[in-house]
């Protein structure tokens, strides 16, 4: 692995940029960030990539249509053993929570080489704080239901207690607009809300199943259409805004959380509520919109292009030039972008 460029503040977020494979292999983003106010020595989280790229087309996400393929389970570790290792040199990492996210570039479930990764992540260092987030669209078919199943069996093995979080990404009510958003064949409401019940049950302690929604302007969000299919025993509400990407902008889809506007964010929370469910209103600091460590965004696609969102991927103001064309791991171009 070799790291191309890095930015950021170590006090908020630092993205890295890496590539795999010698120096013309494919290279994919990882981020550290902390959640102000919680300093770094209580809480620290590491986002890492699945894939090179994604062949997902989630409507509002850079990764979408350009992908070279999974990413092996020592590649998925060196990410992280990379961030590690810069602040704890011996792997000793005295953190109480210290979470890796899968949740960077590319669908988790269409790489099995997750699973292994999440096998060997116990032992990789002396870290009795580890914990696990998963984040997936809920893909369907073979593979993705068999790697489901397997997950089950992982998180009981190893991450007993609370120690494994479980989102699914929905977005909308309207399961005909859910696919129109996300471009994959995807398990049915039904489905995800079998499979997060079988999760969220297996042992005592265990974490609610995330269903996490960016609401859209235009896109329906009825909190009774999601009670009829989930039940708040097994599952809660996080509701994000949509972060500022170049293909959000490209299809004018629009947030209708503003994460500069309390009173929008209250609106949904109210909805869910008054329906059963544990709702959590994940806004973050949108500082980090500006160094593109924000879920959903592709920086090298911005530097690549030479181009970037409004109110986004201001990397020079943390060390990178704009433009500089650098790590890029393929050419991606019209529509299938």
């Amino acid at each position: 692995m070799e790291i191309i460029e890095q930015y950021g503040r170590d006090d908020l977020a630092r993205v890295y940029i890496a590539r795999f494979r010698g120096a013309s292999g494919p290279s994919v983003e990882f981020v550290e960030s902390v959640q102000p106010p919680h300093p770094r020595d209580r809480k620290w989280i590491l986002i890492v990539s699945s894939l090179f790229g994604c062949p997902v087309r989630c409507r509002m996400c850079d990764a979408g249509g350009s992908y070279s393929g999974p990413l092996s389970a020592e590649e998925i570790i060196a990410q992280a053993d990379f961030m590690v290792r810069r602040r704890f040199p011996t792997g000793r990492i005295p953190i109480p929570k210290f979470k890796i996210q899968f949740a960077r570039m590319g669908e988790p479930a269409l790489n099995p080489a997750v699973l292994d990764a999440l096998r060997l992540l116990p032992g990789t260092w002396d870290a009795p704080g580890l914990y696990v987030s998963l984040s997936s669209v809920g893909p369907a078919g073979g593979r993705p239901r068999e790697f489901f199943e397997e997950l089950l069996k992982i998180k009981a093995e190893l991450y007993g207690q609370g120690r494994f979080q479980l989102q699914f990404s929905i977005h909308t009510t309207d399961e005909d607009r859910r696919r129109d958003l996300i471009r994959t064949n995807l398990r049915s409401f039904e489905d995800l809300a079998d499979f997060g019940r079988r999760f969220a049950r297996t042992a005592e302690g265990d974490k609610k199943v995330t269903l996490n929604f960016a609401p859209l302007a235009s896109f329906p969000l009825d909190p009774e259409v999601i009670r009829r299919f989930f039940d708040p025993r097994y599952f809660m509400i996080k509701l994000t805004p949509l972060n500022p990407t170049i293909r959000a902008g490209r299809k004018e889809l629009v947030s209708a959380l503003d994460p500069e506007n309390p009173a929008s964010g209250a609106f949904f929370v109210d909805l869910f509520k008054k329906s059963g469910f544990d709702v959590l209103l994940s806004v973050g600091e949108l500082e980090e919109n500006l160094i593109g460590s924000n879920c959903g965004q592709y920086v090298q696609a911005a530097l690549g292009r030479g181009q970037a969102p409004a109110g986004s991927y201001r990397t020079e103001e943390y060390g990178l030039p704009p433009s500089s064309g650098r790590g890029v791991a393929r050419a991606e171009t019209g529509e299938g972008f």
